[in-house]
């Protein structure tokens, strides 16, 4: 059985006042903590290290991470009336004892202060360091920012946010909204849920240091615009910690192990056969950039059924691929099947669906299934075609968008982004199936894994047509060639992700950038994979 690399390194390997970049083609799995697990690793610590050592920790290490990655300059720190506040202050009097000119403003009375934050407060009076006290109450006559500052170091919220900001809070970050420097966010970026990546209003930082471990909300909903770049810093406490994650970072370590070798005496038929099912009349371009994206990451040989009367005969870009009336599909020899791209709701649809789910499940050697676009829709519409997809008992992965989960799940949009997480775990549940719940941060969950997968590649150049297509081909292709659903749905969504990735560092898009145009890249990311390189 292939199982994943879930094993982190030592603590050893990070000094108390260091930091690393979260890397998710690290060759360890990269744990993501939600806010009641890291609570109680700091309260363990608490109760065993001196008082105050955990915030000088914590403010050390974000003086040494400020002075690497902030421009040169001056600094303004925004202090809240918590400890993510006493974190600033330490990094402050840190830097201003170093040299480095540095003023804070506290949005607190500073007599309100919890005790260590208060130190930390006493400590940079006692050091000299530019202070102003402005509390909630004269918020809306604040200065105007300090002439000449280089960047923003955003301590003013930490990760006990239970409630949208608002009031002087709301007004603080909406500020810092205006701010014409790069922000530098301490633990979290104010505002952002550290759970479910909630974040409205909350600051969008250049990047974030987050302590003892990552969170959940850092990589999804509104946290990839949120955070930026995601260093961790563990402040001298064991790394990862030994509590059970909430979710894990996807990426290689997750699925290299699963990954489909190919060796030199290989053929065609070692790599499997895919069918794309879909394109009615007018969608016939949806099944097509599915099974070109297959083709281009390494399915044995590819079909295409549509729905469509007559069916195209000819893909004239890619002649390798086989194109057929659905009926004329040889189901039983397939090893996968993609189904739903362009495919329609209506009555001809339906009753082609269940055709394909009976005739599926009496093949002698049943194949593996990705649902996606518009088979997702026909569910969530029609129980008795939910009740013969769980009749068949065949694998299968599911990949809807936010308002097909919705659907799936019989709720609202609203409710499925509240908590992506949840709403992930619940459709993989209900539906028994390995679900990639899409958008930004996309989660991948599997029915009875009690940590569900974040992705952390891809981009805004991935919002265009079709890309959910390839990204279903991609899927199917790996099914293809003997993945199981879990590692292949975590494979093809960070090779998706990471191609969009690659692109747009060359200059590629976001702006305009084509469904297809992820095709070359995601071979060449895949084939480094298949060498066991990193594929940046």
């Amino acid at each position: 059985m292939n199982t994943p690399d879930t094993s982190h390194s030592s603590a050893s390997t990070v000094p108390v006042a260091g930091w690393f970049e979260l890397d998710s083609a690290a060759p360890h799995a990269v744990p993501l903590y939600d806010v009641a697990t890291i609570r109680r690793i700091e309260n363990a610590a608490l109760a065993q290290l001196p008082a105050f050592e955990l915030m000088s920790r914590a403010g050390s290490a974000a003086a040494g991470w400020l002075a690497q990655h902030a421009p040169p300059g001056d600094l303004l720190f925004l202090a809240g009336p918590g400890n993510n506040g006493g974190d600033a202050l330490v990094a402050a009097t840190r830097l201003h004892q170093a040299g480095r000119k540095v003023e804070v403003w506290l949005a607190a009375e500073p007599d309100r202060l919890p005790a260590d934050a208060a130190r930390a407060w006493l400590e940079a009076r006692t050091a000299a360091v530019p202070l102003r006290s402005l509390p909630g109450d004269t918020a809306n006559t604040l200065p105007p920012w300090p002439a000449g500052i280089a960047a923003i170091v955003d301590g003013l919220l930490g990760i006990g946010l239970n409630r949208p900001a608002d009031g002087a809070m709301g007004w603080w970050i909406e500020r810092i909204a205006q701010a014409p420097v790069p922000v530098f966010a301490l633990d979290i970026p104010s505002g952002l849920f550290a759970d479910t990546g909630a974040g409205d209003p909350a600051v969008r930082a250049r990047r974030t240091l987050t302590f003892i471990g990552a969170k959940p909300g850092l990589l999804t909903l509104d946290g990839r615009d949120c955070a930026g770049i995601i260093d961790i810093a563990p402040i001298g406490l064991a790394y990862p910690p030994p509590d059970v994650p909430r979710a894990l970072v996807n990426g290689p370590a997750l699925f290299r192990q699963a990954l489909p070798a190919r060796p030199h005496g290989a053929n065609k038929g070692s790599f499997g056969s895919l069918a794309v099912i879909g394109g009615s009349i007018g969608m016939t371009g949806a099944p097509l950039l599915g099974a070109r994206a297959a083709q281009f990451l390494g399915a044995g040989k590819v079909h295409i059924g549509f729905l469509a009367q007559p069916a195209p005969v000819l893909d004239p870009i890619h002649p390798e691929l086989m194109l057929h009336p659905v009926a004329e599909i040889a189901l039983a020899a397939m090893s996968a099947l993609v189904i739903g791209p362009g495919m329609g709701t209506g009555a001809a649809a339906r009753k082609q669906l269940a055709q394909l789910f009976h005739t599926a499940a009496t093949a002698d050697s049943p194949p593996s299934l990705v649902l996606d676009a518009d088979a997702l829709n026909l569910l969530a519409a029609d129980t008795t075609l939910a009740d013969a997809l769980a009749a068949t008992g065949l694998p299968r992965v599911m990949t809807p968008h936010p308002l097909e989960a919705a659907r799936l799940l019989g709720g609202t949009v609203a409710e499925v982004q509240r908590d992506r997480l949840l709403a992930a775990a619940a459709l993989a549940s209900q539906w028994q199936a390995v679900v990639v719940l899409k958008g930004s941060g996309s989660i991948i969950a599997s029915p009875g894994q009690p940590a569900c997968a974040i992705n952390p590649t891809g981009n805004a150049a991935l919002a265009s047509a079709g890309t959910g297509d390839v990204l279903a081909g991609m899927t199917g292709a790996l099914l293809a060639q003997g993945m199981p659903p879990l590692q292949a749905a975590q494979a093809a969504v960070w090779i998706h992700g990471r191609a969009a990735d690659r692109l747009v560092s060359q200059g590629i898009g976001p702006a305009g950038l084509t469904a297809s145009e992820l095709y070359e890249p995601a071979r060449a990311i895949f084939n480094a994979l298949l060498r066991g390189e990193a594929a940046a």
